[in-house]
């Protein structure tokens, strides 16, 4: 049975896709447009795109009224991983199309480059060992994490992942998240502090970023918030990159505002070529990539196909 064109658009699944390939066949997707990406793609390369299509596997991309109105036919939107602040549910609920994410993907390697991050600033690993390339012996340092407050902004299932590893550090744990129901059970076993922003950027010595974008947090931490953390503090973010403002983290590394941060994310992607990040000694970068692993990458490979194939079997069982 055809189950109709599908449009791939997720960047690692389409690195990966002659080894899905049988499996998408096996379900009857016999008719795959397969997207040139570097990224994401906007409305406009999304509308050339989608005319005749019913279901998509799509990363990042600009799921937008105007691109579904584009789309008659489309009955399934299925995200590779977790993020969906790309896509208009209220738009897809008006016109009937389903949408599902693949809900906790990347915990694991996204903490993993939390901790990643800490550390490299914390034992000032990349400067030691630009300063030896350079013929120096140049003694900077460091810091052992159990001197070190961590604050976690976001305790979902990536904040709590970080906050679990970052205790076993031995770190001082502070958390805020107000739309998260923070367990019982994290709190004992990480001996959390539970505090509001304000405070928590006070008083933390890194401070990660693991919320989701929505309206609430796009832009929450601007030149005010950064303003209230430590000279000698350190930003991480490896969640979304409109969640800190742009132009205040640029000017807060550039003036001395905090010691430093580590980003995986940023507002625009790529990050352009006249970004003053790219010449920053005090800020550590990362292509979207926290969430690299293969082991997670080929199972959210299966549950992508496999929610694509469900909601496609749904939208069936409406008629």
């Amino acid at each position: 049975m055809s189950r109709g064109k599908l449009l791939v658009t997720g960047p690692r699944i389409l690195r990966d896709f002659e080894m899905v390939r049988p499996e998408l066949e096996q379900h009857g997707f016999d008719d795959i447009v397969l997207a040139d990406v570097r990224q994401q793609l906007s409305e406009d390369e999304l509308i050339d795109l989608v005319g005749d299509i019913e279901a998509t596997i799509c990363g990042g991309d600009k799921w937008t009224a105007r691109v579904m109105d584009a789309a008659p036919k489309l009955k399934v939107i299925c995200k590779w991983g977790t993020g969906t602040d790309a896509i208009d549910f209220d738009a897809a609920r008006e016109r009937g199309i389903l949408v599902r994410n693949v809900p906790d993907a990347f915990s694991v390697p996204v903490a993993d480059s939390v901790m990643c991050f800490i550390l490299n600033f914390a034992r000032r690993t990349p400067w030691l060992t630009q300063e030896i390339k350079a013929g120096r012996w140049t003694p900077l340092d460091g810091r052992s994490l159990s001197e070190c407050t961590l604050g976690v902004v976001g305790i979902g299932n990536i904040g709590a992942t970080v906050l679990r590893r970052a205790r076993a550090f031995g770190m001082t744990l502070l958390g805020t998240d107000p739309r998260s129901d923070v367990s019982l059970q994290l709190i004992d076993d990480t001996n959390l502090e539970l505090t509001d922003l304000d405070d928590l950027l006070k008083r933390s010595d890194f401070v990660s970023i693991n919320c989701d974008l929505n309206d609430s947090t796009r832009g929450l931490i601007g030149e005010r918030e950064l303003g209230l953390m430590k000279e000698s503090a350190v930003l991480i973010n490896t969640a979304r990159g409109p969640v800190v403002q742009q132009a205040a983290i640029e000017n807060a590394l550039v003036n001395g505002t905090i010691a430093g941060a580590g980003l995986d994310v940023f507002e625009t992607e790529p990050l352009p070529d006249s970004s003053p990040l790219r010449s920053l000694d005090n800020v550590l970068l990362t292509p979207h990539l926290a969430q690299s692993s293969e082991r997670a990458a080929h199972r959210t490979h299966r549950r992508v196909i496999q929610n694509v194939v469900e909601l496609l079997d749904q939208h069936e069982g409406r008629r």
